[in-house]
């Protein structure tokens, strides 16, 4: 049986919000976040999106590109309440809803509640009912696996609707950018790019054990995802278990100012991820590679949960101090991540995070 997918995503979803909350914001460049000098996007309007504003771009960044932008601080119970409405709507279908954040999702609807055959008359109805209870809009992927879904509900945004059915699919995988690929991030793509790499069609030139070759075990995915091939379920009980970010640097790194400075956008990143996600966690690793390809982790639990900006830098600094060789070894990849979101209970007490100030010699 082919399965039904849908990906629904809001579009531009803490700024829209904005919007239809304060008319003296509708058609202006809004940005939801902290205007200050450490701040970040977390979402911009389609206004501001046109001077090429972007979420996680520094504020100071954004307020350059767009002198007379909005800046608008965020009020998350509202969106958590936005967004039991919308997930509401889903469950009207489906049961197998798997929220991958406040404003996106995916659905199961080849079996559903209304008995509907169309996939895709479930998603224009969702999208109708999202727009009547919210006034907001969504962008919908239609397809057959959750990778081609979630390239879809992108392809016509905002408030889009595209579908890829199996008949299809080769010829739109052939021609998609291999940057849109999930799991392909900027490194990825400059690496494919170097091996003439463009496109799904020339990822399929290459064999499942070349791909792995060069890009470990994500390229056994890449092998199967140029095919059209993504076997995932949506589970309706997925429980993230940690989210972070991670940046390999085009010149190694080894001074203090440069570490701090790549810890600095490294914590802004996880901060903006767990905002987005409303994801609380009470340990922080830290992960180094160096020159030399190795790798090591520094990890530390809190009997608190990880919050904000400062909390975040400062253990990141704290288990820096346990890491050796630096200047010898050389930095080429830091990363963070959040984990261990579960209750407070039967953890490991230590103490508050303090600032740390410290040289490497």
């Amino acid at each position: 049986m082919i399965r039904k997918i849908i990906h629904i995503d809001m579009d531009a979803f803490y700024a829209s919000v904005e919007q239809r909350d304060h008319p003296e914001y509708r058609g202006k460049p809004i940005a939801v976040g902290y205007g200050g000098k450490r701040g970040v996007v977390a979402t911009a309007s389609y206004e501001a999106r046109r001077f090429g504003i972007h979420s996680a771009m520094p504020s100071v960044t954004a307020l350059r590109q767009c002198s007379h932008l909005v800046f608008v601080m965020p009020r998350f119970e509202v969106y958590k309440a936005v967004s039991v409405q919308v997930m509401q709507i889903f469950h009207e279908y489906t049961d197998l809803v798997e929220p991958l954040s406040l404003d996106e999702a995916f659905l199961d609807v080849t079996d559903n509640k209304k008995n509907i055959r169309s996939a895709t008359i479930i998603a224009r109805e969702i999208k109708k009912k999202i727009k009547d209870r919210t006034h907001l809009t969504a962008s919908a992927g239609v397809s057959y696996n959750k990778f081609l879904a979630k390239i879809a509900s992108d392809y016509n945004k905002p408030d889009g609707l595209f579908v890829i059915t199996p008949e299809k699919a080769d010829q739109f995988i052939e021609k998609l950018p291999v940057k849109r690929f999930f799991g392909v991030g900027k490194v990825t793509a400059q690496r494919m790019s170097e091996m003439g790499i463009h496109t799904g069609s020339d990822l399929k030139k290459y064999s499942e054990i070349d791909l792995v070759h060069h890009f470990g075990k994500a390229g056994s995915m890449y092998y199967h995802f140029a095919r059209g091939n993504d076997n995932r379920e949506v589970e309706p009980e997925h429980v993230r278990k940690s989210l972070g970010s991670e940046e390999t640097y085009v010149e190694d790194i080894y001074k203090t100012i440069d570490i701090l400075g790549a810890l600095d956008e490294l914590t802004k990143e996880v901060k903006r991820r767990a905002d987005k996600n409303n994801f609380n966690a009470r340990t922080l690793t830290l992960k180094l590679k160096y020159a030399d390809f190795t790798t090591i982790t520094r990890s530390k639990t809190v009997d608190y949960f990880i919050r904000t900006y400062d909390q975040i830098f400062a253990l990141a600094q704290e288990l820096l101090v346990d890491v050796e060789d630096i200047p010898e070894k050389k930095i080429r990849l830091l990363g963070l991540t959040l984990k261990n979101p579960e209750s407070l209970d039967n953890v490991q007490l230590t103490n508050l995070p303090i600032q740390l100030s410290f040289e490497f010699k």
